[in-house]
């Protein structure tokens, strides 16, 4: 299974980008919660309220997911970390089946 890594510039598009995923079948699971990033952007140091979201998928829809996430999401370059995981043998079967 795949754990995904992404941020919004806010709750309202990490629940649109998120159900879209869902009803979409490419992800069977989304977790979100608000956090702070310090960053650098274009040269400026900056501090800004995002929305960091984990999507929990399978490998088989992968690339599908990251095309659309990059199709729907307004950032000029989208945060999209894939990271490999293994979990219990259930839980990962459920990741399988919920996603197409």
């Amino acid at each position: 299974m795949l754990l995904i890594y992404t941020t919004h510039p806010n709750k309202e598009t990490a629940d649109s980008i998120s159900q879209t995923m869902l009803k979409e079948q490419l992800v069977a699971c989304v977790h979100y919660s608000t956090i702070e990033a310090c960053l650098i952007w274009k040269g400026e140091q900056t501090t800004e309220q995002e929305v960091v979201a984990l999507y929990k998928t399978s490998k088989k829809v992968a690339r599908a997911l990251e095309s659309r996430f990059l199709e729907l999401h307004p950032y000029e370059i989208p945060c999209f970390i894939v990271i490999e995981a293994t979990a219990n043998a259930s839980y990962e079967a459920w990741i399988e089946e919920s996603t197409k």
